[in-house]
């Protein structure tokens, strides 16, 4: 194993690590995550850290660096945090500050992966070193540093790669990955989000056939794009019921509203705070999106073929086949020469809202931000955590970045977007919170 770390004895903020982190131009595709893993393995090896760097090619290792209690295994619970090195494009030319940067101007570092999630992996990487370096090991169990490639293009080289083939590096009894933490404000209260669950896809095409003809004589062709049309209205307007999960339901009555009455709840949500409305409401129920729509490709000829592709979200308490009949009903009727063709389906997925990891969390908020509230909330998208639940079925999994600063509005905003980039004090917030949780935990 290969390192850029030119000291392995210096010690580096969570700001410093993630200013060097954005400068390594992970963009995927194609990754090249290869730089960074090195740099972090080299890091966390310093440490004291047993690092693994694995991957299905030698291009884009995953890495697995474990802290066990002094003098060897001893039973206990297997912690983990997870994160991804692997970033979405920049545009450099929209941007005020170069995308790799890693500038810190006005107590913010810039650049591609300061929210998404660059910013995660310094903050849990800092933490676990700052314990290590302190002497501390795990009473219990063990503690997993887990950086992973490709989780923006679903995981293949990364997550689903490394639970597939070495499932004893990657298990874990408890994860803490990204997805949740930033804080919510609604009725003048305080309140923090742990994503306990992730809604899954469920996407899906509607296919038109027609009869082409000359276009100037409409009369003798039939239209097949003309059949999509009140289909992508219908899907527009679609109102479908919301499912009173018991997360969903803790989390409407953390806010103060009536959990049991969903359709009420969410209606005082829309009255009173219209963009949380818009951040949370998705959370309770199937969503459509109508995204792309392919047909004809001469202007002067009626498409006999068309093609409407949907990005369907799916709860995690609905079964497959459940939500294929909330969406049929939907569409109902079909007109003639229309069909479904079911695409790509990954399960919605969840931990409990409560128990040891839970507890960590809100005991820690509570003596860091006495007086906000714990929500348990569902991730309209999804993250790596869907492959370690179905990996490793008694894992319990949140998404968790506490910020101190940065609300959930703002925060939404800048991820993928221009202008990435994140408080100096919400990463120094988030370190403490894996520091201190971890402790909580291991002993």
């Amino acid at each position: 194993m290969s390192t850029t770390v030119p000291d392995p004895a210096a010690s580096l903020t969570a700001t410093e690590l993630l200013q060097r982190l954005i400068r390594f131009n992970t963009v995927n595709p194609p990754g090249d995550e290869r730089e960074a893993q090195e740099f972090l393995a080299g890091l966390l090896q310093a440490a004291g850290f047993a690092v693994t760097l694995v991957g299905r090619t030698p291009e884009r290792p995953n890495l697995v660096a474990e802290l066990g209690p002094e003098g060897g295994p001893a039973a206990g619970p297997v912690l983990g945090l997870l994160s991804h090195v692997d970033t979405v494009l920049a545009a450099a030319e929209d941007w005020e500050h170069d995308p790799w940067s890693g500038d810190l101007e006005d107590g913010e570092v810039w650049g591609r992966g300061a929210i998404d999630m660059k910013s995660q992996t310094a903050a849990e990487v800092t933490a676990a070193i700052d314990l290590a370096r302190s002497g501390w090991r795990p009473a219990r169990g063990a503690l997993k540093v887990i950086v992973v490639v490709d989780e923006e293009v679903g995981g293949a080289e990364g997550a689903v790669w490394l639970c597939d083939t070495h499932p004893d590096l990657a298990r874990c009894d408890f994860m803490l990955n990204e997805g949740g933490g930033a804080p919510l404000r609604f009725r003048d209260q305080l309140h923090y989000g742990v994503c306990v669950g992730e809604k899954g896809p469920l996407r899906f095409g509607l296919k038109a056939g027609g009869v082409a003809a000359h276009a100037a004589t409409p009369g003798l062709g039939d239209n097949a794009l003309v059949r999509l049309a009140p289909l992508i209205t219908r899907l527009a307007e679609a109102d479908l019921p919301f499912d009173v999960d018991p997360a969903i339901v803790a989390m409407l009555e953390g806010l103060g509203l009536d959990g049991t009455r969903p359709e009420i709840a969410y209606g005082q949500l829309r009255a009173e705070d219209p963009a949380l409305s818009a951040a949370i409401e998705p959370m309770g129920r199937i969503t459509f999106s109508p995204n792309i729509v392919s047909a004809g490709d001469k202007i002067n000829v009626i498409p006999d073929r068309a093609e409407l592709r949907v990005d369907c979200r799916v709860p995690p308490n609905l079964t497959t086949d459940e939500a294929k009949e909330r969406i049929l009903a939907a569409l109902a009727p079909l007109p003639d020469g229309v069909e479904v063709d079911w695409g790509m389906t990954v399960p919605g997925n969840s931990s409990p809202a409560h128990g040891e990891l839970f507890d960590a969390i809100q005991e820690w908020l509570g003596d860091h931000v006495p007086g906000a509230g714990i929500v348990p909330t569902f991730l309209p998208g999804f993250t790596d955590s869907r492959t370690w639940r179905e990996a490793f079925p008694d894992l319990v999994a949140y998404g968790f970045f506490p910020h101190k600063n940065l609300e959930l509005r703002e925060q939404a905003g800048r991820m993928h977007a221009k202008n990435e980039r994140i408080d100096v004090e919400d990463l120094d917030f988030a370190t403490a919170c894996f520091r201190d949780v971890t402790v909580r935990i291991l002993g």
